[in-house]
């Protein structure tokens, strides 16, 4: 594993749970060759009880490098163990979740957003996990916590994690978390954006490297947010859900590479082959067919034939026993001139603005105090 091989983490596909699973990442990453994939997030007791099993939960294609671990966790010894058996598989680099407001996750002072609030057990951790490592580490946090919410509370995370661990990038989510009972979804939706925040960090942590997340739902959006200095872009569900224009357009876009010609056709064809090796193989009909043309919805999205043909498949998911067998009657609903073309180039020449207000809205320069630069001494 030679991380230098891949081209930078200038745009990223978020880890989400039930969504960024193996079946979505090998379509992806016949979509785009340069997008960083992340897992969805893996709990490092499940990694640690599962030793005997750690393919079906670790083992990838090597198409999908570059690709990201995202573990969670709050026992040193299950994220260094944890680590430590995840290290032979070869992922591009190690993600601690500091972010997700879930109660199973974050509830009772799990882990997830709840470890925002403990930077030094962060710090702890992640020394740990590069310790268990030969890939880098990074964090993907809010930007605060309930009440915690101040700048200077998140400078005080970011300061403390890097001054006393070996991480050196974060993946930031732009809105605060909520831990008062709202659902993981209105903690998408109701806390508001504050990228204000995100490029504070960026003028007060030169030595760092910060991704933005939050969002994000476009590709004019995402050259914007590096028009304004973010070092990457993390996209979450505009990556999934409308994976065909989104994906299709990074490569190009984002990393200057020559247009891949490829279609929504070869795509499945090529897919079809993966699907068929591993449709049913942990056995009781696990992955079903179901769960192999989940990510593929967003191959057509927007495309007027979309819902005629997920009703196609609902029928045949009854009968169908392959994924080839599906395809051949299904797929007929999209006529050719939708199979068979390239991907649309979406991007705009006119200027997205979107994040230009953010450098009139920065909060004052952070410094850490001085009390707090004594404390770190007796960590170094």
């Amino acid at each position: 594993m030679v991380v230098e091989q891949y081209l930078p983490p200038w745009f990223s596909v978020a880890p989400m749970m039930e969504w960024t699973d193996n079946h979505y990442r090998t379509m992806a990453r016949l979509i785009s060759k340069h997008a960083w994939l992340y897992t969805e997030m893996l709990a490092a007791e499940t990694i640690v009880y599962q030793e005997k099993n750690l393919d079906r939960f670790l083992a990838f294609s090597p198409d999908q490098h570059p690709i990201v671990l995202q573990i969670g966790g709050s026992n040193l010894e299950n994220l260094g163990k944890a680590t430590r058996l995840a290290n032979k598989y070869g992922y591009d680099e190690i993600n601690l979740n500091c972010g997700c407001p879930s109660p199973k996750v974050a509830g009772h002072g799990c882990f997830g957003v709840s470890l925002m609030l403990d930077p030094k057990f962060v710090a702890e951790a992640m020394t740990v996990i590069a310790a268990n490592t030969d890939a880098p580490v990074s964090v993907k946090c809010r930007i605060g916590v309930d009440d915690h919410d101040s700048y200077n509370e998140l400078c005080d995370f970011i300061y403390k994690v890097s001054s006393q661990s070996p991480t050196r990038h974060f993946i930031i989510h732009s809105r605060k978390a909520l831990l008062n009972g709202i659902s993981p979804a209105d903690n998408r939706k109701i806390p508001p954006l504050k990228y204000e925040y995100f490029y504070a960090l960026l003028r007060d942590f030169p030595d760092l490297r910060f991704t933005i997340n939050g969002g994000i739902n476009s590709i004019d959006e995402v050259r914007a947010a590096q028009e304004e200095g973010a070092h990457g872009v993390m996209v979450g569900r505009s990556a999934y859900h409308n994976s065909w224009s989104m994906l299709g357009n990074v490569d190009t876009a984002i990393y200057g590479a020559p247009p891949s010609g490829v279609t929504r056709r070869q795509v499945l064809e090529k897919y079809q082959v993966y699907a068929d090796s591993v449709v049913g193989i942990y056995g009781n009909g696990k992955p079903g067919l179901r769960d192999l043309v989940k990510p593929l919805y967003g191959l057509f999205w927007g495309e007027p034939r979309n819902g005629v043909w997920k009703r196609k498949a609902d029928s045949a998911f009854h009968h169908c026993k392959t994924f080839k067998a599906l395809m051949e009657e299904t797929i007929m609903a999209f006529p050719d001139s939708v199979l068979d073309s390239p991907v649309v180039d979406t991007s705009s020449t006119t200027r997205v603005d979107k994040f230009a207000d953010s450098k009139n809205l920065l909060p004052l320069p952070y410094t850490a105090k001085e009390e707090e630069e004594e404390e770190e001494l007796l960590y170094a």
